[in-house]
Order: structure tokens, then C-alpha cells, then sequence
């Protein structure tokens, strides 16, 4: 059975990548330090960035974390299995490997079936970042991960396309006052209402305290531009008569732009967060130079969407 064989492979200090509602992970062990170790050089991600521990159930919370707060467990019972992913402080069987060196340990219940299958055949944590490159788009399909990591990953299992497309939510519950690390599958309005709290949003701070919150990520090889509101055609056309080839990521079909190819993208916000991802990699494969798009409003999960889509288009170092 492909389970009992990923089991198999995570207890040898083998990589798996797994699909979650939210990207495909790029799994080990997170109890092997070199298995871990692994993950940072297939990724060629810097050690400093911690990861995400998945489990099986809330129930393995204390294991992983202590000091556990009650709005933490109200949280983990209302989200998991779910994408939110909640910051706490660590016990000894979370390692520095996988902390990046912080009193603090990520962990998640992650919603996807085939997950959650391994999750309990493994019975232990998984930690897994996106399986991609580090910094470039994330993977929401087997088919991403294969044409990015190839044979460097042991087995890819398939679990179709991702159901939510953009990652899971990381709140601090840390400290006394919760923080939102990076938006996600979760939205703030969520968390408020259940937790009966409100919680306070980091803006861009010194040191990586969670994955994806350096000021480039998530980015194509090509340029990602993004347009003001009702400025998305002229902004467009205008790249185009610089000769670049220009792709024009829109849910309007009415309009053609001279010189741009039009790629089709919903305008709801969570539809278009699961097929973000799928369209900047369209933009990479089609050789276009540039893609113009306008982002959604911060409603809901527009957030996490403007969110990686401003970290994509930012200017890469």
C-alpha cells in the first residue's frame, strides 16, 4: 500500500511529498535531524527559516508545545483539521533543525485525507514546507512538484489539485496577544469571532520568524507587475510597446490588449486562490517576460491572496 510505503520511507529519514488542502509539502521526519536537514538542501532554503510540524490531531499538541493557552485549544478545536497554523513554545522534541534556532515550534492539522492517512500511519510529526525551490511558486499538483524537485523526493504522492491553493494561516499564540504572522485558508474574521479577541497583524519585521515573510517570495522566474485599480490594460499595453511578451492575468473577456496575451483567473477571491499559483506557473512555462495583474480587495481571503501576490512581485534580491 502506497501509505504503509511513504510511512516507510519518512522512518528511514526519506522525503515525501504530500498533497495538503492548502500546497503540497515537501514531508520527513521531523524527530531526524538529517532528515530534516534534507529538506533545507533539496529545498536550497536558508536554515535560519523554521518549518511547519503537521500532525495527526490536536490531541499531539502537547507533545510538540507547552504552555499551551486556552485560545489555543479553542482555535485547534474549531480549525483542525484545517489550514490554520499556530506558533507556540516549543518542547524539547521540537529541535533547533526545524525551529531555525527560536524558542517557538509551527504546528498544523492539515485537512487533506491522504495527509491525514499518513499523519496516523506515521504516528509521529511531519515537517513540511512547500515542495518547491525556495522562494518560487508553490506546488498545487504532484505534476508541480515532479517538473520542480524531480527525482530528489523518494515518492510524490498524488493527491490531485489543492483545495484552498494558497497556505495555511500562521497566528503567534506565543505570548498574551495574538499575532497574525502571514495570512491564509483561515481569515482573520474567523479567528476573531471564534476567539472572541482581536488579533493584531504583523507588518514586515526583522529575522524570519515564519515561513513565507520575507519581502520576495512565492515569485515566478518571470516579473510579476501589479496594477491599480481600472489600470490593469494600460499598465499592459504599456509593457507591451517595450517589446516585452506581456501576460495579462484577468476575469475580463471583453478586452483584448494590443501585444498581451490574456490568461483567464476567476475574480472571487477563493477561487482565485486556488488557482493562483497554477496561473504564475502558466506564466513561467508560456516564456512570457512580464504578467500585469490587478489584486483582489483585503476582504476575506483576498488578503492572502494580495498577500502572496505583492511578496511575488516584489523585487527579488
Amino acid at each position: 500500500m502506497l501509505i504503509d510505503k511513504a510511512a516507510q520511507i519518512l522512518r528511514a529519514g526519506g522525503l515525501v511529498a504530500l498533497p495538503t488542502e492548502t500546497v503540497y509539502g515537501l514531508g520527513a521526519d521531523a524527530s531526524n535531524e538529517l532528515a530534516v536537514r534534507r529538506i533545507f538542501s533539496v529545498k536550497q532554503r536558508p536554515a535560519s527559516h523554521p518549518l511547519i510540524v503537521h500532525l495527526a490531531a490536536a490531541e499531539q499538541l502537547d507533545a510538540w508545545a507547552r504552555d499551551v493557552s486556552p485560545l489555543a485549544r479553542k482555535w485547534a478545536a474549531a480549525f483542525w483539521p484545517g489550514p490554520l497554523t499556530l506558533v507556540l513554545k516549543r518542547t524539547e522534541l521540537a529541535t533547533d533543525t526545524v525551529t531555525g534556532g527560536y524558542d517557538t515550534v509551527a504546528l498544523r492539522v492539515p485537512r487533506h485525507p491522504l495527509a491525514l492517512e499518513l499523519l496516523r500511519a506515521f504516528k509521529g510529526g511531519i515537517a513540511a514546507p512547500s515542495a518547491n525551490r525556495f522562494g518560487r511558486v508553490s506546488p498545487t499538483t504532484a505534476s508541480h512538484v515532479h517538473s520542480e524537485l524531480g527525482e530528489e523526493v523518494e515518492l510524490i504522492l498524488d493527491g490531485g489539485p489543492c483545495e484552498v491553493g494558497v497556505e495555511s494561516t500562521i497566528v503567534d499564540v506565543s505570548n498574551d496577544m495574538p499575532l497574525l504572522l502571514r495570512p491564509g485558508g483561515i481569515t482573520v474574521a474567523q479567528l476573531e469571532q471564534t476567539g472572541g479577541v482581536t488579533v493584531a497583524t504583523a507588518e514586515e519585521q526583522e529575522g524570519a520568524h515564519a515561513p513565507g515573510r520575507l519581502a520576495s517570495h512565492y515569485a515566478p522566474r518571470a516579473g510579476l507587475k501589479l496594477a491599480g485599480r481600472g489600470q490593469l490594460f494600460a499598465e499592459a499595453e504599456a509593457l507591451a510597446k517595450t517589446g516585452a511578451k506581456v501576460a495579462v492575468l484577468t476575469a475580463d473577456a471583453s478586452v483584448e490588449v494590443p501585444g498581451c496575451t490574456r490568461i483567464a483567473i476567476p475574480s472571487e477571491a477563493a477561487a482565485l486562490a486556488k488557482v493562483l499559483y497554477a496561473a504564475l506557473r502558466r506564466i513561467d512555462d508560456g516564456g512570457f517576460d512580464v504578467a500585469v495583474i490587478e489584486p483582489p480587495d483585503e476582504h476575506g481571503l483576498g488578503l492572502a491572496v494580495r498577500d502572496r501576490l505583492m511578496k511575488a512581485a516584489a523585487p527579488r534580491a
